[in-house]
Formats: structure tokens, C-alpha cells, sequence
């Protein structure tokens, strides 16, 4: 039975990385015919909010990727919330403690901090042993405990021996004897800690593939040693490789947009971020590079996880979302644009002049990298333009008989406005592409955009001999 799970701490918002590894975990659970879960660790409470739980959930949502079992749509291995499975670690660390595999430290915080710097100091590694921790565990120190109504942490007694991973990315990796010493648990508030509630939840929630980002290769090691303390079969591994900036260095906010909220307010489309972060570590056998996700699962496969790095490339980013808006047809188009269209005109005004913005957006579609770039390139359909100064007495005349034109046609087609242009300039001093820059200039206040003719169509008649009239 396949099932792979995403497991985001409710901390922040849904970053780059964490998408990926959703998305990996995804397509492999869809490609095998296997359950996709959900799950939240919210064991940070000073951290953990309940609107970045919130959030984490809408941003999965955006992207496409729906789950079979999690902590809003139930299933038969919930609950799904860490929060609410303190009983069950509480039980697990007991048999633990019972089987001598576990001991509890009644030393307080800054007693440990002070056997670390001690550690260091004196050229060793901050590993723990039973014997340095159980110092404080006298009968003076328990009673204080007691007195004051605080609990113990526990800690694991982590096995001197070598442990050997096969992972399904980088392959054999050896943690050698001496990696990590013995490590906590349960803190003395009685909340796990990570690495002790994700195997504990990986193995009852059946968990058979983990992927993840190689940030968690350290932890394996402890979790590896936790699954032989429980007698469990641990899961397959796949460490997948770190994403970095164009300059090789680990992706920051100093790359720009890194979470998925951040690229949906730039307007990028969901089937494009997905398509763009497939891709960073993952190829596709025949070296696709646009594609929808149902290409994707059918594609999708662990051997093809890469080992190297991944570069997250912005400008790439920018030409497939590019390239996903190009092939929208021209409903879904104006449906995503919409929501940038809404400085100048509301969702009811778009729908009732329906066909002249869907010709808005086919005036542009081949520009937009970003669709939060729109209203910017639409301003002038809107707003009146800034007016050029020095305007030649040429073009001022040619101008004023093309208003007296305009001003006596009733027709408004293409055709039309065509022959209209043909007759202004004929006879005239100005030349055609004079004419057109000059036209497009004094319609736009620009010197680049749209088909001309898009231009003269959709900002219709009156508009036209009023932007005229006053350029002249």
C-alpha cells in the first residue's frame, strides 16, 4: 500500500521548498494509485498559528493538490494534528521508558546549555550521554520537581553502533558510530519533539515513502534509530536536493518571491508554479518542459529525482507562466485576469462587457509575464494619457481631418477605421509610420503595446476624437 504525506509545521507561510516536496510526495502518491496526506505539526506552540495552518491549506488548494486524508476532510488514521496526539507519544515514550530504551532528565534548560558550551569548550561534540544527563536526577532534585509541579524531559539512549540508510536519491548513506549522542523526546512541557513524533506518526499513519528535502538527512539518523527501538519497519527515504538562488547561494527573501502567496499576488498561474517546481529537481524523461499536471503524474517517477541542487531561475519562472497564460483559451483567460482588472472596473462590469475585455486581453495576452503586470499595460483604456508636447503642425492637421472623419462615420469596424486612415494621409506632408507613432502616441501616451488597431477598436469612437481633440 502506497501512501505519502506532506507534513508542514503551521510557522509561515508555504515556501518554495516545502511546495516541492508537496508536490513530489503528490504526484507520486497519484502515479502509484496510492493516498496523498495531510498532516500538520504543530508541535512549535510558541510559533504555530492557526492562520498559517489556514493558509497552508488555501496555498495547497491554489496549486491543485488535493489530499485523500487530513485534519480538515478526516480519515481512518486521524486525527491529523500533532496538537491532538500528545496521549499517543505520551504512550510510545512510556513503553519506551518501560523497556530501558528511554530515561527521564530532571536537569533544568540552562543545565544543559551548560554541559553543551562545556562540551565545545573542550574540542568534543555536543553529544549527550546517559551518564552526564542522570547526574541530576537525584532524590533532592525529583522532590523539587514535584514542589514546584514540573515534569521531567525524556530522553532517548541512543545505540553506539553504525546505521546504514538506502535512500532513494543519494543512495547509501552511512551514519557512522558516535553521529548523534542521546537526544530528547518529550520536553519537560510534554510536547515531542520532532524527530520522536514523526516516526511515531509515520508508522501509524502506515506511512511507505517519505520524501523530503536533504535538510532532514541529519535527522534520519535518530528517527532510523527510534524505528529499530519500536521493532518498526522504517519507510522508504528520498532525500531530495536543496533549492538555491541564481547565485548558488540557499534561497532567501533576498531572491525575491519565495512563497506561494507571494506568487499568486504576482499573478502567476497555479499550473505554471506547479510546472516550474516539478522541475527543480525532477526531470521528465523526454525533456518536457511545459506541462499540466496530469502529464506530470503519468510521467512522474523517484528515479529521476535529482542529486544535485536545484537553481530556482526567476526569469524562467516568469517565461512559463508566460507560456501557461498563452495557452489559456479566452474565457479562462479573462478569469484570471479579473481579479487585476478590478482597478477599473468591477467583477459585474466585466461580465456585462464581457467580449470587449476578453479583446482587451487578447490585445496583451503575448506581453504578459506576470499578471499583475496587466494593469499597468491596460492603464490607458482607463485613464486619459499624459500629453506630448511639441506636436508638428503636420500632425496637427492630419489629426484635425481625422476627427471631421471619425466625427461622420456611424460604422465601427476595421475595415472602416482602415479606410479612414488611407484618406486622412492621402495628400497629406506626413508620412505612414509617422502617422501611426504619432496616432499611437497621442491615443496611449506610448510608444509601444497593443496592435494599434486593438487600440482605435476597443477605446471606440468617442473616446478616440475626445483623446484627439485634445492632443491637438
Amino acid at each position: 500500500m502506497i501512501r505519502l504525506r506532506f507534513a508542514p509545521s503551521p510557522t509561515g507561510y508555504l515556501h518554495v521548498g516545502g511546495a516541492r516536496t508537496a508536490l513530489f510526495n503528490y504526484l507520486y502518491a497519484r502515479k502509484m494509485n496510492g493516498s496523498f496526506i495531510l498532516r500538520i505539526e504543530d508541535t512549535d506552540i510558541e510559533r504555530s498559528e492557526k492562520q498559517f495552518e489556514d493558509g497552508l491549506i488555501k496555498a495547497l488548494k491554489w496549486l491543485g493538490l488535493d489530499w485523500d486524508e487530513g485534519p480538515d476532510v478526516g480519515g481512518n488514521y486521524g486525527p491529523y494534528r500533532q496538537s491532538e496526539r500528545l496521549q499517543i507519544y505520551e504512550q510510545m515514550a512510556e513503553k519506551l521508558l518501560n523497556e530501558g530504551k528511554a530515561y527521564k532528565v530532571y536537569a533544568y534548560p540552562e543545565e544543559i546549555e551548560a554541559l553543551r558550551e562545556k562540551l565545545l569548550a573542550g574540542g568534543k561534540p555536543p553529544h549527550y550521554t546517559r551518564e552526564m544527563l542522570e547526574i541530576y536526577t537525584t532524590a533532592e532534585r525529583i522532590r523539587e520537581y514535584e514542589e514546584k509541579g514540573l515534569k521531567p524531559a525524556i530522553y532517548f539512549s541512543m545505540p553506539r553502533k553504525e546505521y546504514v540508510l538506502n535512500d532513494i536519491v543519494k543512495g547509501e548513506v552511512i551514519f557512522k558510530e558516535g553521529t548523534v549522542g542521546d537526544f530528547a523526546i518529550i520536553r519537560s512541557n510534554g510536547i515531542p519533539i520532532y524527530n520522536f513524533a514523526c516516526v511515531v506518526d509515520d508508522h501509524l499513519m502506515e506511512i511507505s515513502h517519505v520524501i523530503r528535502g536533504d535538510d532532514h538527512l541529519s535527522n534520519t539518523v535518530k528517527q532510523l534509530a527510534l524505528y529499530e527501538a519500536f521493532g518498526w519497519t522504517p519507510p522508504k527515504f528520498g532525500h531530495v536536493s536543496m533549492i538555491l538562488g541564481p547565485d548558488a547561494k540557499k534561497l532567501s527573501k533576498r531572491h525575491g518571491a519565495t512563497s506561494v502567496e507571494e506568487f499568486k499576488e504576482k499573478g502567476y498561474l497555479p499550473e505554471a508554479v506547479v510546472n516550474f517546481l516539478v522541475l527543480l529537481g525532477w526531470s521528465h524523461p523526454e525533456g518536457k518542459e511545459i506541462m499540466s499536471i496530469e502529464e506530470m503524474i503519468e510521467a512522474f517517477s523517484l528515479d529521476r529525482l535529482g542529486k544535485n541542487p536545484a537553481i530556482f531561475d526567476p526569469t524562467k519562472l516568469r517565461w512559463m507562466n508566460a507560456e501557461h497564460f498563452r495557452k489559456l483559451d479566452d474565457d479562462k483567460a479573462l478569469e484570471k485576469a479579473i481579479p487585476f482588472l478590478e482597478k477599473y472596473a468591477s467583477f459585474e462590469e466585466i461580465k456585462q462587457n464581457k467580449e470587449w475585455f476578453i479583446r482587451l486581453i487578447k490585445s496583451v495576452k503575448d506581453r504578459v509575464e506576470e499578471l499583475s503586470e496587466l494593469p499597468k499595460m491596460v492603464e490607458f483604456f482607463f485613464e486619459e494619457p499624459s500629453l506630448e508636447r511639441n506636436v508638428s503642425s503636420d500632425i496637427r492637421v492630419v489629426f484635425g481631418k481625422l476627427v471631421s472623419e471619425l466625427e461622420e462615420t456611424s460604422d465601427w469596424d476595421e475595415k472602416v477605421i482602415y479606410s479612414i486612415f488611407k484618406k486622412v494621409l492621402k495628400g497629406s506632408k506626413v508620412k505612414g509610420k509617422e502617422f501611426y507613432m504619432a496616432l499611437r502616441k497621442a491615443l496611449t501616451g506610448r510608444e509601444e503595446g497593443p496592435e494599434l488597431i486593438d487600440i482605435v477598436y476597443l477605446l471606440g469612437k468617442d473616446k478616440i476624437i475626445r483623446r484627439l481633440k485634445r492632443y491637438i
